[in-house]
């Protein structure tokens, strides 16, 4: 091959890269132009770019100078050896050298793009390493700001690993340079290599063992790390044994890599043996030997005394890691002692007790609200709005997915220009119920119908949780709006959410990055047509800033100004805090060990603009990123006000938080060490079988509170225990949003946990004996989530029971199980399940609780005398058919018994 060829071939293969990149890119920075976030592109793209011109350049160079070396000690020992009198035999592995040219320039190209590609995703270890902002957290054994292990360890590690692995490249490289120059020869059936040979090989060999001395001396500051104690992070073994063990290992393969890197001067390999011979001594004694037989013979028989300051460092950077130190921790007598006149008091409270549980309700939207059959309701939210009062209510949105469009219709052009959008929301307050045991909306149908001071004035959902497909909008194609009646209302797209294809360019990147022809060839489409991609949120977010985990669970907000929006919450997060246990969520699989909900993120369902702010600006995760992209994040003080007021405190982070709670709420390192406190999630039946308890919003008046307010909470119980020993929540609301309490209960006494309390409804015969009877009757009983409500000190525990037919997915809502004390009670809504809990005689003073469901009135247990017996029993008999009326068996038949009495009584005295 001439070499002309070669570079021609070379060229070639760059140019068709570099287009096939260009494409992909040029889509991409239009994508993100469209959002106004092209510098936080073009920073990412140069990034990657620049990370990996240097290390392409920097092992080529390297790799050149030394294959270039060993090339021309190669040429000389072949000249020595075709001259010399008595040549010995060679291996002869390379052959012909025609083409050594070639090889080795493909050698440079190939290993050199190797190690530069290898490094392009490490691109943003780089960029925090450069904008690294101090924690203000030392670790107790090294005296290293916290950041160091976060920001520069990191780097540190991801270079030795580069540096080793190149050494090694190059080291091979120059081995077959020798092998294939001759400079191996045979001397009394052995290989020998050549002196300038092994010279070069041994002052190569010394540089790799630089790299393994600088491992040794990473190796110590990741004891911070260390699973091998009691607790997470360095314990006395690693830092009375390892430690120093690394320290000397280091030294001594010092000692070695600098004699291999003087042998051009030393000529001598005994220094160098023993030197090497020393390294492996110390390595079994110190590395392999030392740390088990420390911790088997100092450590284990004085574990405490010898684990305790380490325990200590664990719990305290633990707490600190997860933000769990900021909790306030408070007392809840728990007294039980609530009145009627107390529910009455907490009337807020009451009317927000969340009735319907997100679970069937998303069913019974299904069932009611998507209309048609190419809508989809994806998940139920739960917020606060205050309508005339503070009001929790339950929201979802109307998408549209592909995948709901009917196959004989799921054509190009339905898929991608009409069936474009999403329609409306729906909400109903969480405690309202209709008489047939459906919820009470209050924004409902298409169009929207609005019976709250709320309207939606640009209902369309381009961007949402299930839009996986891209579609392009203001095209001479008519989009699908909403159906009326018979007939289909069409709309076209006017706002500024997409790329606008503009030019044949632009419909040729597009099309390439799609792999879809039509959108070049499509004559649809005009230059006013917009591309619209990455319109799942849980993706659009997520493209523009990956260095950022994101919730499960992003909702649903409809704003004063009508339109419909989504938040998302977004953490930072790093695996790299010293001493702080990780825990493995759906955030990340490796798992994480420091995590701050430092970022809202704000999405425009009909522009698909997103925003970034800043709630947390003292955490130096988000300080370093806003130093890296300064146009990406804005304060949390721009948000419009109708967002603030519905930002809540998110669930996984709170699951977390918990999770680490329940462990490190114990301090005390004795307590700590025999895990004598350990706290647990309580578990509660849902369709009849046992599961975790999720944490849950409330609307509730706190003990230090002077009104009700929106919360998350979650109650905690002993481990593998069911009583109840304390329960936690954050706050939502402006003013107090994030604060984190921890109400624990008295030891002394008795507390019902949620299962106890499932267990108490289990056992009441008139409660369970109706259950059983509607599940032989074609349907299913679904127990919803059991909500435990604090009020005045005492705690309310309330239960919906569900109804669904095995022939439909539609559950209704026909009993509401309220528990307190000694008392359990299942009735047809929720204001006569708390009359009949807190004695009838008492709750004689009215209703609190209105348009749920007819109420049963009760009379008082005692009736007043009659003036004869026919009176009495004709009272009783009235009751008894006002509790047969609403399916009170129990009820109906203590009625019956008291006529009976009655009846008997008189009977008695006639024959008297």
């Amino acid at each position: 091959m001439k070499k002309a060829t070669f570079k021609l071939v070379i060229l070639a293969i760059t140019l068709v890269v570099l287009f096939v990149l260009s494409f992909r890119y040029y889509g991409d920075w239009l994508w993100f132009q469209n959002l106004g976030y092209e510098s936080v592109f073009e920073t990412m793209l140069w990034a990657r770019l620049a990370t990996f011109a240097f290390f392409f350049l920097l092992f080529a160079i390297v790799a050149f100078v030394n294959i270039a070396i060993a090339r021309r000690n190669g040429r000389f020992i072949r000249s020595f050896y075709s001259t010399g009198a008595n040549q010995p035999k060679v291996l002869n592995i390379a052959g012909d050298s025609k083409f050594s040219g070639y090889v080795w320039t493909l050698y440079l190209l190939i290993f050199s793009l190797m190690m530069g590609l290898g490094t392009m995703n490490f691109w943003e270890l780089f960029l925090k390493y450069i904008h690294a902002t101090p924690f203000g957290v030392n670790d107790p054994v090294f005296g290293k700001d916290a950041g160091f292990y976060v920001f520069k360890l990191p780097v540190y590690l991801f270079l030795k690993g580069w540096y080793l692995t190149s050494m090694f490249i190059i080291i091979a490289g120059v081995l077959f340079s020798y092998a294939t120059d001759k400079a191996i020869a045979m001397k009394g059936g052995k290989p020998v290599l050549h002196p300038r040979a092994s010279i070069h090989l041994a002052v190569l060999t010394g540089f790799y063992l630089l790299g393994v001395a600088w491992s040794y001396l990473l190796k110590q500051y990741q004891v911070m790390f260390s699973t091998k104690g009691v607790a997470f992070g360095a314990s006395y073994t690693d830092i009375h044994a390892l430690v120093p063990g690394y320290r000397i290992m280091m030294i001594l393969v010092l000692i070695v890599a600098l004699l291999l890197m003087i042998m051009p001067w030393l000529k001598k390999w005994k220094p160098v043996i023993y030197a090497a011979i020393a390294y492996v001594v110390v390595w079994v004694v110190m590395i392999l030997i030392l740390p088990g037989a420390m911790k088997q013979y100092i450590v284990k028989p004085n574990e405490l005394e010898k684990e305790k300051p380490y325990i200590i460092n664990n719990i305290n950077l633990t707490r600190k890691a997860y933000g769990v130190d900021k909790i306030q921790e408070k007392p809840f007598p728990a007294d039980q002692s609530i009145t009627w006149s107390d529910i009455q008091s907490n009337r807020n409270t009451i009317e927000n007790i969340r009735l319907w549980d997100s679970r069937p309700l998303i069913q019974t939207y299904k069932q009611l609200q998507e209309i048609r059959l190419y809508y989809d309701f994806k998940s139920v939210d739960i917020d606060r709005y205050p309508f005339q009062k503070y009001n929790q209510v339950a929201l979802a949105a109307r998408e549209l997915p592909a995948s709901q469009i009917p196959g004989r219709a799921r054509t190009w052009v339905n898929i991608h220009l009409m069936f474009t959008h999403g329609y409306g929301v729906v909400m109903n307050p969480v405690n309202k119920v209709t008489p047939n045991g459906m919820p009470e909306f209050v924004i409902k149908n298409i169009p929207p119908q609005s019976e709250v001071p709320l309207q939606i004035k640009q209902p369309q959902i381009y961007y949402g949780e299930e839009m996986n497909e891209y579609v392009i909008a203001h095209t001479t194609m008519k989009e699908f709006d909403y159906p009326k009646g018979d007939k289909n209302v069409y709309t076209t797209y006017s706002g500024t959410g997409g790329v606008q294809l503009k030019n044949v360019l632009r419909r040729l990147v597009f099309a390439w990055t799609f792999s879809d022809i039509k959108i070049l060839i499509s004559g649809y489409i005009t230059r006013d047509s917009r591309m619209m991609f990455h319109r799942e949120i849980t993706d659009r977010d997520k493209k523009i800033a990956p260095f950022l985990m994101y919730d499960g669970d992003p909702y649903l907000v409809l704003g004063e100004d009508g339109k419909i929006y989504w938040i998302h919450d977004a953490y930072t997060t790093t695996s790299m805090f010293p001493y702080s246990e990780p825990v493995r969520q759906n955030l990340s699989e490796k798992g994480v060990n420091y995590i701050r909900n430092s970022v809202k993120v704000v999405i425009d369902a009909y522009n698909g603009s997103v925003t970034y702010y800043v709630i947390d600006p003292s955490d130096p995760l988000v300080r370093t990123f806003s130093n890296i992209y300064p146009r990406l994040f804005k304060p949390i003080q721009e948000m419009p006000d109708f967002l603030k007021s519905h930002i809540r405190y998110p669930s996984d982070l709170f699951t977390i938080q918990n999770a680490i709670y329940n462990i490190y709420h114990m301090t005390n390192p004795q307590v700590f060490y025999n895990q004598e406190d350990l706290w647990n999630v309580p578990t509660e039946i849902y369709q009849e079988s046992e599961q975790r308890m999720a944490p849950y919003y409330i609307t509730m008046k706190l003990p230090e509170g002077d009104s009700e307010e929106f919360i998350l909470m979650l109650p905690l119980t002993p481990s593998r225990k069911d009583n109840m020993v304390a329960w936690m929540c954050a706050r939502c609301d402006a003013g107090h949003y994030g604060d984190l309490i921890v109400y624990s209960l008295p030891k002394e006494k008795l507390i019902y946990g949620p299962m106890q309390i499932e267990a108490r409804i289990n056992q009441k015969p008139d409660i369970s004996s109706e259950l059983t009877l509607w599940g032989q009757k074609g349907s299913r009983v679904i127990r919803g989530n059991l909500l435990i409500i604090p009020i005045n000190h005492s705690f309310l525990y309330v239960e919906p029971v569900y109804l669904q037919s095995e022939q439909s997915q539609m559950p209704e809502l026909k009993r509401v199980i309220v528990s307190f004390k000694d008392r359990t009670e299942m009735k047809e809504s929720l204001d006569d399940a708390l009359r009949a809990v807190f004695a009838p005689a008492e709750a004689g003073a009215g209703s609190i609780y209105t348009n749920i469901s007819p109420q049963v009135e009760t009379a008082p247990e005692t009736p007043e005398k009659p003036s004869d017996k026919a009176s009495e029993a004709l009272q009783y008999y009235n009751r008894a058919l006002e509790y047969l009326k609403h399916e009170d068996w129990a009820g109906y038949g203590k009625e019956l018994e008291k006529m009976r009495k009655v009846l008997e009584e008189m009977a008695g005295e006639k024959k008297k």
